[in-house]
């Protein structure tokens, strides 16, 4: 199936990101992060949880006050008592979700299906008799019964729902599998679906993209994949994968996601590794010989696109896998010419010193080593 032009990206952070471990954003910290991603052009932000009250209630009324350009949206049970929560946190759109797969309905409805769909019927009228605009998601749907999956779809578009979410509750799927699932309710439904997908086996931005080259055209990200368990898929990584491989732009300023992915770690108290897609430090970092060489002679050889589109910069680093073409050509930069006929001394110590102190050297470090080492630098 082709896949969709546009693509609108609701960002989670606020809501399933802080339900990680461990993670509790304050009103300041959530109406910071709400700003920024609107001011970078996210369209749509599920802002939290309005019927845990208090400060909860407190941050979202907060956000929806600020006169943001994204369209907010409030999670919800299928329950009246939560519709109406949202209602007084001043939002207009609401998300409900309700379990679909067998395991899900035997814990919250004790297997009572039927009641289960009452209730989000009721919830629905309820929601619209109050001026609300309503999407549906369909919790644990890659465990669910694909026919049942598509009667609880279906009912949520008949009762108005603007949009249905597929959701990879606990993270169990394939991109190939994601595609078939995705694919029939895309092919049943009249109104948009929407992909949540958790990374459990580390396939959360793959079975999303997989989702949206079946037709959905919505989907649910976090800053730096934060989410429960193993989190969610990563907006920044959604963004760039959606531009570099499908040539879909978001509008989103991706010059921009460093800053961003910055804020929300601190905000957290978690630094990103440096070997995260996108935002990582070391996502342009060169320090092996061969690859080194080749971008410094054109950096597509090993860029799959320009640091400076993510807000980074290129950077090379001298350690153990270091080549003498580096070693050159930083020297060079500091006014010093490296002595063909002696430069492996220098590779050697560089190598034998990185080993050593189980890091990358600096620039002084390997300044230091070329003239303890005595080979041959002379300055041009």
């Amino acid at each position: 199936m082709t896949t969709p032009p546009q693509i609108l990206i609701n960002d989670t952070t606020l809501r399933d990101g802080e339900q990680a471990a461990g993670v509790a954003f304050g009103l300041e910290e959530k109406v910071a992060i709400a700003t920024f991603l609107d001011i970078i052009g996210v369209q749509e932000l599920e802002v939290g949880i309005p019927a845990m009250g208090r400060d909860e209630a407190q941050s979202i009324r907060a956000i929806a006050n600020l006169g943001l350009n994204a369209q907010l949206l409030g999670w919800n049970r299928a329950i009246l008592s939560d519709i109406q929560a949202s209602i007084h946190c001043g939002l207009k759109r609401i998300h409900i979700s309700i379990p679909v797969s067998d395991i899900q309905i035997q814990v919250k409805f004790q297997g009572q299906w039927a009641k289960m769909f009452e209730q989000l019927r009721d919830a629905i009228n309820f929601a619209h008799d109050h001026g609300l605009e309503v999407s549906v998601g369909g919790e644990d749907s890659s465990r669910a019964d694909e026919t049942f999956l598509l009667d609880a779809a279906q009912f949520a578009q008949e009762w108005g729902a603007f949009r249905f979410r597929f959701c990879d509750t606990v993270g169990i799927l394939d991109p190939f599998t994601t595609f078939d699932k995705v694919q029939k309710l895309v092919t049943a439904l009249d109104i948009p679906v929407e992909m949540h997908t958790h990374n459990d086996l580390g396939l959360a931005t793959a079975n999303a993209l997989a989702g949206i080259r079946a037709g959905a055209s919505s989907i649910n990200t976090t800053v730096n994949g934060l989410g429960e368990r193993a989190g969610n898929a990563a907006l920044e990584e959604v963004v760039m994968a959606l531009r570099q491989i499908y040539g879909i732009k978001t509008k989103i300023q991706t010059e921009r996601l460093l800053e961003l992915s910055r804020l929300v770690a601190k905000t957290v108290n978690c630094p990103v590794p440096p070997w995260k897609a996108i935002v990582g430090a070391n996502t342009f970092a060169h320090e092996s010989g061969i690859h080194a060489h080749g971008v410094l002679h054109n950096p597509s050889t090993y860029e799959p696109f320009d640091p400076k589109d993510v807000g980074k910069q290129r950077q090379f680093v001298i350690g153990k896998h270091s080549g003498r073409h580096l070693l050159s050509q930083i020297l060079r930069d500091y006014g010093l010419q490296l002595d063909a006929n002696n430069s492996q001394s220098l590779l050697n110590a560089v190598r034998d010193l990185s080993t050593q102190l189980k890091r990358s050297l600096t620039v002084d470090e390997l300044l230091t080593l070329a003239s303890q080492e005595n080979i041959g630098i002379a300055i041009t």
